[in-house]
């Protein structure tokens, strides 16, 4: 690869990150059905912004796994977990942050009339998008654990990059030990600053390794 597309992929890793961490400051507090038909217009907006962060990421891991590419080709392993994790953010956003926010308005007239099946479909909507948290979580951990001992094992990246990774990991693990929720806003919050910093360090590293 030449080393523009190291610089091109970097600069995505470290856009993709901003618009992460720009998406969670944003993020308003969800709440019963009234409230969340209330903030229906930040709640689609935070979450079609997550959405359009997310091929900014991909790419930048695309260039990430060749820089780090070696005869066993893991890092090809870690950009596949990644693209699952991807696939469920992308799916969590849709339904719990565009699909949902619009379904309920539909019903904001007659609320009190179908109050017993609309709570029904929000908790079942709720049950998903835990789910697909879930996977998100253990997706990134996974492929983020993988990108970092081969950064530890090589020289193509600073070290440290690898080793803030598998912090990344046993905070994780920890945290999971602990029962701490991580899919509660405050525990997603602290996951997705972890990781954006984690993609924000990786990008600026792609963006000099292109400059030596």
């Amino acid at each position: 690869m030449t080393p523009d597309f190291y610089k091109s992929t970097g600069i995505s890793l470290t856009i993709g990150s901003f618009l992460a961490i720009a998406t969670m400051f944003l993020h308003p507090s969800g709440g019963n059905i009234e409230h969340i038909i209330q903030i229906a217009a930040p709640i689609q907006i935070t979450h079609a912004l997550a959405i359009f962060c997310l091929p900014f990421i991909l790419f930048g891991f695309y260039g990430l796994t060749h820089k780090l590419s070696g005869k066993w080709k893991l890092s090809t392993l870690a950009f596949i977990i990644i693209v699952f994790g991807h696939f469920a953010a992308m799916l969590a956003a849709l339904f719990n942050g565009l699909a949902l926010p619009y379904f309920l308005d539909q019903y904001s007239e007659n609320l009190e009339q179908n109050i017993t099946t609309l709570k029904l479909i929000v908790n079942y909507g709720f049950a998903i998008n835990k789910a697909l948290d879930y996977v998100f979580i253990v997706s990134f951990c996974s492929a983020i654990s993988v990108y970092s001992l081969l950064t530890i094992n090589s020289k193509k990246l600073p070290k440290w990059i690898g080793y803030f990774g598998i912090a990344i990991l046993i905070f994780a693990i920890i945290g999971a030990a602990t029962n701490f929720v991580f899919t509660s806003l405050t525990g997603f919050r602290i996951f997705i600053f972890s990781i954006a910093g984690w993609i924000l360090c990786s990008g600026i590293s792609l963006i000099q390794s292109n400059k030596k």
